[in-house]
């Protein structure tokens, strides 16, 4: 009897968004009397941090920092319309209603703003502190503030925007059903070490490297967090959670969330993440969606260390010690 090393790869890649009806996602974007900028969506932040990356791309777009952007996810009565939060979509799809926008509410305040400094809207640009500016000549400026003063009490104009993100409808094939499902993926590879004691049958994952290629990072230190516990709760899926462990036998299944086993903090394996930006050609700011794919490749790449580590292979989730040691009683038989 021994403990024994394995080591396991994985490798993925992950759709963004589904192609359902051209799966459109639609936002809304108005300035306040005082220049601040509303965006209204029926996307919703599950905890992923869709709202302060959604103020990013506003802010970003509108040239206004991003304190002065605030996100109302509304609902689904009185918000745009939106396909819903899931698939990894709403970065992308959401993202990018938000640009188209974001942009015609800066033409429009651009307009109001040339009016006021007496010159073409064409000849100003944004200095991302809030004000507005002559290009080569920052000295003639207003500041957004009394933009959108003018705008509400003085011209009478709506600094708003209106968009809708909606990729091509891709029909399936009548001989071979084969259609597109997305028009961007992203990638992940993960590499697990793992020790396999081949007496209890109990597996302690050692490190998890992780590489993820997810388009542009619009915020590195929220993707690096998603990445993180999306590792760990890919090492939960495989070795910990089930609420049937005797499946289709009701023997011992869960009854509430006491009873649901998931790794404490001193199960948790030494983790790396190394994030690969390759910009997506219809990303926002070339963006995908990391979200589902965070916590798929660690199951494969665990399950291939404990075949590494004992030679057996298990295909039932989770991997429990008491399948491993029937695993290796039956390798033994045979």
């Amino acid at each position: 009897m021994a403990i024994r090393r394995g080591r396991g790869v994985a490798a993925i890649n992950y759709p963004t968004g589904m192609n359902l009806g051209g799966d459109p996602t639609q936002a809304l974007v108005h300035s306040t009397p005082t220049g601040n900028f509303m965006v209204t969506l029926s996307s919703v932040d599950l905890g992923q941090g869709m709202k302060q990356i959604m103020a990013q791309i506003c802010a970003e777009t509108i040239g206004v920092p991003t304190d002065r952007v605030i996100i109302d996810t509304a609902d689904t009565d009185t918000g745009p319309h939106c396909m819903g939060t899931f698939a990894s979509r709403g970065t992308h799809r959401a993202g990018n209603a938000v640009i188209q926008a974001a942009k015609e509410a800066r033409q429009v305040m651009l307009e109001v703003a040339a009016e006021e400094l007496e010159v073409n809207a064409s000849d100003l640009e944004t200095d991302g502190q809030g004000n507005i500016q002559v290009k080569g000549a920052p000295q003639k400026s207003i500041s957004i503030f009394d933009v959108a003063l003018s705008a509400h009490f003085k011209r009478g104009r709506s600094i708003s925007g209106r968009g809708m993100f909606l990729i091509p409808r891709s029909y399936p094939e009548k001989e071979t059903g084969a259609m597109k499902p997305s028009t961007c993926y992203a990638h992940a590879c993960t590499v697990a070490e793992v020790e396999v004691d081949d007496e209890t049958g109990e597996v302690t994952v050692l490190t998890v490297k992780n590489v993820f290629e997810i388009g542009r990072a619009l915020n590195p230190k929220m993707v690096e967090q998603q990445l993180v516990g999306g590792s760990w709760m890919g090492i939960s899926h495989a070795l910990y959670e089930t609420t049937e462990p005797y499946y289709p036998n009701r023997d011992h299944g869960g009854t509430d969330f006491n009873q649901y086993l998931m790794p404490g903090p001193g199960d948790l394996a030494e983790t790396q993440i190394i994030v690969l930006e390759r910009p997506s050609a219809d990303g926002p700011f070339g963006a995908k969606g990391p979200g589902e794919m965070c916590a798929n490749p660690q199951i494969p790449a665990v399950a291939n260390a404990v075949f590494d580590a004992v030679g057996v292979r298990i295909d039932t989730l989770p991997i429990t010690p008491e399948r491993i040691l029937r695993a290796l009683k039956a390798q033994a038989a045979g």
